[in-house]
């Protein structure tokens, strides 16, 4: 296991070197969308329209982030269960998304996905969104304000920790595929 430092901004060329278990701290820009922001983004795929965020080369974040306490950029913000972002991923991977960040295994299809677009799944710890927090330095609202939570935020992480979940290669955490 190795541990790799970069911005999100160059993600592309870090792909290729990561490998299933490693850690990274992650800094730079990524966006959080969760089901029902997935849901949205599909029907304005659907319906021919441009998205409210670039995906190509991006990284989205599976989380709904909390309201901010006083004197802080942000509440609590883990990782949601990203299997049930499983419908979606593929699409979106297909279309130029790099990376996603969440927790708990993900599909076949996803896997196949990830494999055929160079792309990166990391992992999240859960349960502490706390200690999440602590590495997003400041958020903006983007898409879907009626959404609450679950609206698209755009972050600005900085060391935000995380271990590769599944590599380019398709090898994952979970299982040895």
């Amino acid at each position: 296991m190795s541990l790799f430092e970069f911005n999100l901004k160059d993600i592309r060329e870090h792909i290729p070197e990561l490998k299933a278990g490693d850690m990274v701290k992650l800094s730079g820009i990524c966006y959080t969308a969760r089901d029902a922001a997935h849901k949205r983004l599909f029907s304005l795929l659907d319906e021919g329209r441009d998205l409210p965020i670039d995906i190509k080369d991006a990284c989205i974040y599976f989380a709904g982030p909390t309201p901010a306490p006083e004197n802080l950029p942000i509440g609590s913000c883990g990782p949601t269960t990203s299997g049930r972002m499983d419908p979606y991923s593929p699409r979106l991977l297909d279309l130029g998304l790099a990376a996603m960040i969440g927790k708990g295994e993900r599909s076949e299809e996803v896997r196949q996905a990830v494999i055929r677009n160079k792309a990166v799944y990391f992992c999240a710890v859960g349960g502490a969104g706390a200690l999440c927090a602590k590495h997003i330095k400041a958020y903006e609202e983007i898409a879907f304000p009626e959404l609450g939570c679950e609206s698209i935020k755009r972050l600005e992480l900085e060391n935000f920790p995380v271990f590769v979940g599944i590599d380019c290669l398709g090898k994952t955490l979970f299982k040895d595929k």
